[in-house]
């Protein structure tokens, strides 16, 4: 079944180079009208210009497809405002928003300045917080939306250096595990992406020879699928050099211990059955392990 994306009119942030581009001139081939949004910065979130979002425009023209471009900072509240109102002039609505803009300032958490981390954070989670707030009640009111987040394994799983990224990326898994569930009866669904590719933002994280596995465009296939018509919603979608995997925030079956006489020392003497991650199960909204925890109480 081939995905299409005719009519549908779709919003990416930081889509002037690397995966932004990459998704931006996908969702153009497939039929959807773009909006290539992005500040122009470096790598840091310093400095700003709009020629390459005019560029990607450019591309998307040449090859037939319709786009306009947007230099908005999406950690502005007013310019994600104008960046919306811009999208409605021009094409009447909005169905697809992917939230991808992002900037990196590595340090160790010892060296790192309160300032750097809560840049990070502003862009990296309020910066897809704003303009999915932009967007929601155009997509309500539509009864159609797809939010996609872009979150990394180094909020998944860690990585030296990134306390202030991780913090924000797994941030942006704990927004729409919300957000799936207030969406469904508006048919607005959101999923999450952790790619891995080299890029400007990462180039000097990988030795040159990876360049050419890890392309932008062997990432931008799953974002296609969680954007579609027929996207799961909750996912988190892994991707690089052409591999696609999915993640999932597991819990261990668990221990009923009593109430009576409950100790510290007597949660220690079980550890191993409480840490077993035999059975563990995902959950789709915390009510159901609310549920779990009764039904073991109860039993017990």
């Amino acid at each position: 079944m081939s995905i299409r994306f005719d009519g549908k009119v779709a919003i990416v942030t930081g889509a002037g180079g690397g995966l932004g581009r990459s998704h931006a001139l996908e969702l153009a081939r497939r039929g959807a009208k773009v909006v290539v949004n992005d500040l122009g910065g470096d790598r840091t979130g310093a400095g700003g210009s709009s020629d390459a979002a005019n560029k990607v425009v450019e591309e998307i023209k040449a090859a037939g497809g319709e786009a306009i471009a947007n230099g908005s900072s999406v950690t502005d509240d007013e310019g994600v405002a104008n960046m919306v109102k811009q999208t409605v002039d021009a094409f009447g609505r909005i169905d697809i928003l992917v939230n991808n803009a992002g900037i990196l300032r590595d340090k160790s958490f010892t060296k790192m300045e309160i300032g750097d981390f809560q840049l990070v954070v502003d862009v990296h989670l309020m910066g897809t917080v704003k303009p999915t707030k932009a967007v929601w009640p155009i997509m309500k009111e539509q009864g159609y939306g797809r939010i996609m987040v872009t979150t990394s394994t180094s909020g998944l799983y860690g990585n030296f250096g990134q306390t202030n990224y991780g913090a924000a990326k797994l941030g942006v898994v704990g927004f729409i595990n919300t957000l799936k569930l207030e969406g469904q009866k508006d048919n607005i669904r959101c999923n999450a992406l952790a790619p891995v590719a080299f890029t400007r933002m990462t180039s000097d994280l990988f030795p040159p020879e990876a360049e050419e596995m890890f392309t932008p465009d062997s990432v931008s296939p799953g974002v296609m699928v969680l954007v579609s018509e027929d996207a799961p919603t909750g996912t988190i979608l892994l991707a690089g050099a052409g591999v696609f995997s999915a993640a999932q925030i597991m819990e261990s079956e668990g221990v009923f211990l009593g109430r009576e006489g409950l100790t510290a020392e007597k949660v220690l003497e079980n550890w191993e059955k409480i840490t077993d991650m035999k059975g563990a199960q995902p959950y789709f909204m915390g009510g159901e392990q609310t549920g779990k925890v009764l039904k073991l109480a109860t039993e017990g």
